[in-house]
Protein backbone atom coordinates (compact mmCIF):
# COMPACT_ATOMS: atom_id res chain seq x y z
CA UNK A 1 0.00 0.00 0.00
CA UNK A 2 3.30 2.57 0.84
CA UNK A 3 4.78 1.68 -2.24
CA UNK A 4 1.21 2.38 -4.20
CA UNK A 5 0.87 5.93 -2.77
CA UNK A 6 4.23 6.45 -3.21
CA UNK A 7 4.27 5.79 -6.75
CA UNK A 8 0.75 7.89 -6.92
CA UNK A 9 2.23 10.23 -5.38
CA UNK A 10 4.74 10.79 -7.63
CA UNK A 11 2.84 10.55 -10.60
CA UNK A 12 0.65 13.93 -9.85
CA UNK A 13 4.13 15.82 -9.04
CA UNK A 14 4.79 14.72 -12.64
CA UNK A 15 1.67 15.55 -13.76
CA UNK A 16 1.45 19.02 -12.49
CA UNK A 17 5.20 19.63 -13.38
CA UNK A 18 3.38 18.97 -17.07
CA UNK A 19 0.89 20.92 -16.59
CA UNK A 20 3.28 23.82 -14.93
CA UNK A 21 5.23 23.73 -18.20
CA UNK A 22 2.58 23.89 -20.72
CA UNK A 23 0.21 26.41 -18.92
CA UNK A 24 3.69 28.89 -18.88
CA UNK A 25 4.76 27.99 -22.14
CA UNK A 26 0.59 28.64 -23.69
CA UNK A 27 0.31 31.59 -21.80
CA UNK A 28 3.31 33.33 -23.19
CA UNK A 29 2.35 31.97 -26.75
CA UNK A 30 -0.33 33.70 -26.57
CA UNK A 31 -1.01 37.46 -28.53
CA UNK A 32 -1.29 40.17 -26.61
CA UNK A 33 0.89 41.76 -23.45
CA UNK A 34 -0.67 42.18 -19.72
CA UNK A 35 1.43 45.40 -19.62
CA UNK A 36 -0.06 47.30 -22.36
CA UNK A 37 -3.70 46.15 -21.45
CA UNK A 38 -3.07 47.24 -17.95
CA UNK A 39 -1.58 50.86 -19.13
CA UNK A 40 -4.17 51.80 -22.25
CA UNK A 41 -3.19 52.86 -25.57
CA UNK A 42 -1.61 56.47 -24.14
CA UNK A 43 1.00 54.54 -22.70
CA UNK A 44 4.84 55.35 -23.78
CA UNK A 45 7.44 53.09 -24.43
CA UNK A 46 8.77 53.63 -21.43
CA UNK A 47 5.88 53.48 -19.19
CA UNK A 48 5.27 49.64 -20.65
CA UNK A 49 9.44 48.86 -19.78
CA UNK A 50 9.19 50.47 -16.25
CA UNK A 51 6.00 48.30 -15.65
CA UNK A 52 7.33 45.04 -17.29
CA UNK A 53 10.49 45.83 -15.18
CA UNK A 54 8.24 46.01 -11.95
CA UNK A 55 6.80 42.44 -12.49
CA UNK A 56 9.77 40.62 -14.11
CA UNK A 57 8.31 40.62 -17.53
CA UNK A 58 11.14 42.27 -19.03
CA UNK A 59 13.54 38.84 -17.90
CA UNK A 60 13.85 35.77 -20.53
CA UNK A 61 11.66 33.58 -20.29
CA UNK A 62 13.19 30.34 -18.94
CA UNK A 63 14.42 32.74 -16.08
CA UNK A 64 10.42 33.75 -15.36
CA UNK A 65 9.94 30.53 -15.34
CA UNK A 66 12.48 29.57 -12.63
CA UNK A 67 11.51 31.95 -10.36
CA UNK A 68 7.50 31.19 -10.78
CA UNK A 69 8.68 27.44 -9.56
CA UNK A 70 10.82 28.98 -7.19
CA UNK A 71 7.41 30.61 -5.96
CA UNK A 72 5.74 27.35 -6.26
CA UNK A 73 7.86 25.59 -4.40
CA UNK A 74 7.39 27.79 -1.26
CA UNK A 75 3.15 28.25 -1.81
CA UNK A 76 3.30 30.98 -3.76
CA UNK A 77 1.00 31.41 -6.93
CA UNK A 78 2.33 34.85 -7.53
CA UNK A 79 0.68 38.19 -7.57
CA UNK A 80 -2.42 39.28 -9.97
CA UNK A 81 -0.98 42.22 -12.25
CA UNK A 82 -4.56 43.34 -12.59
CA UNK A 83 -5.89 42.53 -9.10
CA UNK A 84 -3.01 43.56 -7.26
CA UNK A 85 -3.28 41.13 -4.58
CA UNK A 86 -2.18 37.36 -4.50
CA UNK A 87 -3.91 34.74 -6.71
CA UNK A 88 -4.00 32.46 -3.50
CA UNK A 89 -6.55 35.43 -2.58
CA UNK A 90 -8.10 35.61 -5.69
CA UNK A 91 -8.71 32.17 -6.00
CA UNK A 92 -10.03 31.73 -2.19
CA UNK A 93 -12.51 35.18 -2.68
CA UNK A 94 -14.13 32.88 -6.03
CA UNK A 95 -13.72 29.31 -4.83
CA UNK A 96 -17.18 29.18 -2.76
CA UNK A 97 -19.71 29.65 -5.55
CA UNK A 98 -17.75 27.34 -7.69
CA UNK A 99 -17.61 24.89 -5.21
CA UNK A 100 -21.25 24.92 -4.41
CA UNK A 101 -22.19 24.93 -7.89
CA UNK A 102 -19.80 21.91 -8.66
CA UNK A 103 -21.11 19.89 -5.84
CA UNK A 104 -24.80 20.78 -6.70
CA UNK A 105 -24.47 19.99 -9.72
CA UNK A 106 -22.72 16.45 -9.39
CA UNK A 107 -25.76 15.61 -7.09
CA UNK A 108 -28.14 16.49 -9.91
CA UNK A 109 -26.41 14.17 -12.37
CA UNK A 110 -25.77 11.45 -9.66
CA UNK A 111 -29.37 11.53 -9.01
CA UNK A 112 -30.73 11.82 -12.76
CA UNK A 113 -28.17 9.45 -14.18
CA UNK A 114 -27.37 6.45 -11.87
CA UNK A 115 -31.49 5.57 -11.39
CA UNK A 116 -31.95 5.84 -15.40
CA UNK A 117 -29.06 3.93 -16.01
CA UNK A 118 -29.75 0.86 -13.98
CA UNK A 119 -33.89 1.45 -14.93
CA UNK A 120 -32.18 1.35 -18.47
CA UNK A 121 -30.02 -1.67 -18.04
CA UNK A 122 -33.46 -3.85 -16.40
CA UNK A 123 -35.58 -2.66 -19.15
CA UNK A 124 -33.07 -3.36 -21.81
CA UNK A 125 -34.10 -2.78 -25.59
CA UNK A 126 -37.81 -1.54 -24.12
CA UNK A 127 -38.88 1.87 -24.67
CA UNK A 128 -37.75 3.34 -21.32
CA UNK A 129 -34.37 2.28 -21.86
CA UNK A 130 -34.74 4.15 -25.46
CA UNK A 131 -35.90 7.07 -23.73
CA UNK A 132 -33.31 7.55 -21.32
CA UNK A 133 -30.67 6.38 -23.90
CA UNK A 134 -31.83 8.86 -26.28
CA UNK A 135 -32.05 11.67 -23.33
CA UNK A 136 -28.12 10.64 -22.45
CA UNK A 137 -27.18 11.23 -26.30
CA UNK A 138 -28.95 14.34 -26.85
CA UNK A 139 -27.92 15.52 -23.30
CA UNK A 140 -24.25 14.82 -24.44
CA UNK A 141 -24.64 17.33 -27.72
CA UNK A 142 -26.07 19.61 -26.33
CA UNK A 143 -24.17 23.46 -25.74
CA UNK A 144 -24.12 24.48 -22.16
CA UNK A 145 -24.66 27.63 -22.94
CA UNK A 146 -27.75 27.31 -24.89
CA UNK A 147 -29.59 25.28 -22.56
CA UNK A 148 -28.52 27.90 -19.81
CA UNK A 149 -30.21 30.34 -21.93
CA UNK A 150 -33.14 28.35 -22.39
CA UNK A 151 -33.54 27.54 -18.76
CA UNK A 152 -33.02 31.28 -17.82
CA UNK A 153 -35.62 32.08 -20.10
CA UNK A 154 -38.54 29.89 -19.11
CA UNK A 155 -37.83 29.38 -15.63
CA UNK A 156 -36.42 33.09 -14.16
CA UNK A 157 -37.64 35.50 -17.09
CA UNK A 158 -40.99 34.13 -18.21
CA UNK A 159 -42.02 32.60 -14.29
CA UNK A 160 -39.68 34.44 -12.21
CA UNK A 161 -38.97 31.13 -10.42
CA UNK A 162 -35.62 31.80 -9.96
CA UNK A 163 -32.88 34.84 -10.32
CA UNK A 164 -31.57 35.70 -13.72
CA UNK A 165 -28.25 35.75 -12.82
CA UNK A 166 -25.90 36.92 -9.85
CA UNK A 167 -25.05 35.23 -6.34
CA UNK A 168 -27.18 37.37 -4.34
CA UNK A 169 -26.21 40.49 -1.81
CA UNK A 170 -22.95 39.93 0.27
CA UNK A 171 -24.79 39.30 3.09
CA UNK A 172 -27.21 36.55 1.93
CA UNK A 173 -28.03 33.72 3.72
CA UNK A 174 -26.36 29.85 2.31
CA UNK A 175 -30.35 29.56 1.43
CA UNK A 176 -30.37 32.42 -0.54
CA UNK A 177 -26.89 31.49 -2.14
CA UNK A 178 -28.30 28.00 -3.63
CA UNK A 179 -31.47 29.72 -5.03
CA UNK A 180 -29.14 31.58 -7.34
CA UNK A 181 -27.16 28.36 -7.84
CA UNK A 182 -30.52 26.05 -8.85
CA UNK A 183 -30.36 27.11 -12.90
CA UNK A 184 -26.73 26.68 -13.02
CA UNK A 185 -26.79 23.40 -11.43
CA UNK A 186 -29.22 22.21 -13.10
CA UNK A 187 -27.64 22.96 -16.37
CA UNK A 188 -24.20 21.21 -15.51
CA UNK A 189 -26.57 18.24 -14.29
CA UNK A 190 -28.49 17.89 -17.09
CA UNK A 191 -25.21 17.85 -19.07
CA UNK A 192 -23.52 15.51 -16.97
CA UNK A 193 -25.83 13.42 -16.17
CA UNK A 194 -26.15 11.80 -19.83
CA UNK A 195 -22.06 10.59 -18.98
CA UNK A 196 -23.66 8.88 -15.87
CA UNK A 197 -26.25 7.15 -17.85
CA UNK A 198 -24.62 5.53 -20.33
CA UNK A 199 -21.58 3.93 -17.71
CA UNK A 200 -23.94 3.01 -15.29
CA UNK A 201 -26.28 0.94 -18.00
CA UNK A 202 -23.10 -0.74 -19.43
CA UNK A 203 -22.01 -1.28 -16.39
CA UNK A 204 -24.88 -2.74 -14.57
CA UNK A 205 -25.82 -4.59 -18.41
CA UNK A 206 -22.35 -6.35 -17.97
CA UNK A 207 -23.31 -7.83 -14.50
CA UNK A 208 -26.62 -8.59 -14.73
CA UNK A 209 -25.49 -11.47 -17.21
CA UNK A 210 -23.50 -13.21 -14.25
CA UNK A 211 -24.12 -16.42 -12.93
CA UNK A 212 -24.69 -15.21 -9.53
CA UNK A 213 -27.45 -13.16 -10.39
CA UNK A 214 -28.88 -15.89 -12.24
CA UNK A 215 -28.65 -17.57 -9.11
CA UNK A 216 -30.06 -15.66 -6.54
CA UNK A 217 -33.05 -15.25 -9.20
CA UNK A 218 -33.21 -18.79 -9.60
CA UNK A 219 -33.67 -18.55 -5.50
CA UNK A 220 -37.00 -16.84 -5.79
CA UNK A 221 -35.23 -13.19 -4.88
CA UNK A 222 -37.53 -10.46 -6.18
CA UNK A 223 -36.27 -8.61 -8.97
CA UNK A 224 -35.34 -5.66 -7.63
CA UNK A 225 -33.61 -6.79 -4.53
CA UNK A 226 -31.62 -8.69 -6.76
CA UNK A 227 -30.52 -5.43 -9.08
CA UNK A 228 -30.13 -3.20 -5.73
CA UNK A 229 -28.34 -5.76 -3.42
CA UNK A 230 -26.64 -7.90 -6.27
CA UNK A 231 -26.13 -6.49 -9.57
CA UNK A 232 -25.44 -2.57 -8.42
CA UNK A 233 -22.83 -3.82 -5.34
CA UNK A 234 -20.70 -5.37 -8.08
CA UNK A 235 -21.18 -2.50 -10.70
CA UNK A 236 -19.85 0.48 -8.45
CA UNK A 237 -16.68 0.63 -9.58
CA UNK A 238 -17.07 1.88 -13.32
CA UNK A 239 -20.31 4.05 -11.64
CA UNK A 240 -17.71 5.86 -9.16
CA UNK A 241 -15.20 6.25 -11.78
CA UNK A 242 -17.37 8.09 -13.93
CA UNK A 243 -18.98 10.10 -10.78
CA UNK A 244 -15.65 11.06 -9.84
CA UNK A 245 -14.89 12.03 -13.14
CA UNK A 246 -17.82 14.24 -13.54
CA UNK A 247 -16.71 16.01 -10.32
CA UNK A 248 -13.46 17.13 -12.15
CA UNK A 249 -15.38 18.20 -15.46
CA UNK A 250 -18.08 20.16 -13.49
CA UNK A 251 -14.90 22.14 -12.40
CA UNK A 252 -13.58 23.55 -16.56
CA UNK A 253 -17.57 23.50 -17.23
CA UNK A 254 -18.12 26.25 -14.84
CA UNK A 255 -16.24 28.55 -16.97
CA UNK A 256 -18.96 28.55 -19.93
CA UNK A 257 -22.17 28.41 -17.18
CA UNK A 258 -20.68 30.92 -14.64
CA UNK A 259 -20.46 33.69 -17.50
CA UNK A 260 -23.91 32.82 -19.07
CA UNK A 261 -25.15 33.08 -14.80
CA UNK A 262 -23.01 36.22 -14.03
CA UNK A 263 -21.65 34.27 -11.20
CA UNK A 264 -18.34 35.52 -9.36
CA UNK A 265 -16.47 32.02 -9.20
CA UNK A 266 -13.10 31.00 -10.55
CA UNK A 267 -14.63 30.38 -13.98
CA UNK A 268 -15.54 33.96 -14.58
CA UNK A 269 -12.09 34.73 -12.91
CA UNK A 270 -10.30 32.57 -15.14
CA UNK A 271 -12.52 34.43 -18.35
CA UNK A 272 -11.29 37.94 -17.36
CA UNK A 273 -7.26 36.90 -16.57
CA UNK A 274 -7.49 35.61 -20.07
CA UNK A 275 -9.02 38.49 -21.72
CA UNK A 276 -6.92 40.93 -19.95
CA UNK A 277 -3.27 38.51 -19.94
CA UNK A 278 -3.31 38.42 -16.53
CA UNK A 279 -0.30 35.63 -16.72
CA UNK A 280 -0.30 34.81 -12.76
CA UNK A 281 -4.02 34.37 -13.04
CA UNK A 282 -4.26 32.54 -15.92
CA UNK A 283 -0.99 29.89 -14.40
CA UNK A 284 -2.19 29.95 -10.84
CA UNK A 285 -5.82 29.07 -11.50
CA UNK A 286 -5.35 26.23 -14.06
CA UNK A 287 -2.70 24.47 -11.86
CA UNK A 288 -5.04 24.60 -8.60
CA UNK A 289 -7.43 23.24 -10.96
CA UNK A 290 -5.33 20.41 -12.70
CA UNK A 291 -4.42 19.60 -8.92
CA UNK A 292 -8.08 19.71 -7.36
CA UNK A 293 -8.34 16.87 -10.60
CA UNK A 294 -5.29 14.85 -10.20
CA UNK A 295 -6.75 14.82 -6.34
CA UNK A 296 -9.96 13.40 -7.41
CA UNK A 297 -9.29 11.11 -9.02
CA UNK A 298 -6.64 9.34 -6.43
CA UNK A 299 -9.64 10.00 -3.93
CA UNK A 300 -11.45 7.62 -6.83
CA UNK A 301 -8.90 5.04 -6.60
CA UNK A 302 -8.52 5.16 -2.82
CA UNK A 303 -12.70 4.62 -2.98
CA UNK A 304 -12.32 1.33 -4.90
CA UNK A 305 -11.44 -0.77 -1.78
CA UNK A 306 -13.84 0.60 0.16
CA UNK A 307 -16.62 0.24 -2.73
CA UNK A 308 -15.58 -3.18 -3.49
CA UNK A 309 -13.33 -5.25 -1.07
CA UNK A 310 -11.47 -7.39 -3.79
CA UNK A 311 -9.52 -4.99 -5.00
CA UNK A 312 -6.12 -4.15 -3.65
CA UNK A 313 -3.27 -1.96 -3.98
Amino acid sequence: MMRYLASRLAGMLLVLAIVAVLVFVLTRAASGDPISVLLGDQATAADIARVQTQYGLDRPLPVQFLYWLKELAQGNLGDSIFLQRPVLQALAERAEPTALLSLLAVAIATVIGVPCGIVGAVFRGRVIDQVFTSLAMLGASIPSFWLGLVLMQLFAVSLGWFPVSGYGDPGATLADRLHYLVLPATVLGLLNSALIIRFTRASMLDVLGEDYVRTARAKGLGEWPVVLKHALRNALVPIVTVIGLTVALMIGGAVVTETVFGLPGVGSLVVNAVLRRDYPVIQGALLVIAAIYVVINFCVDLLYMVVDPRVKY
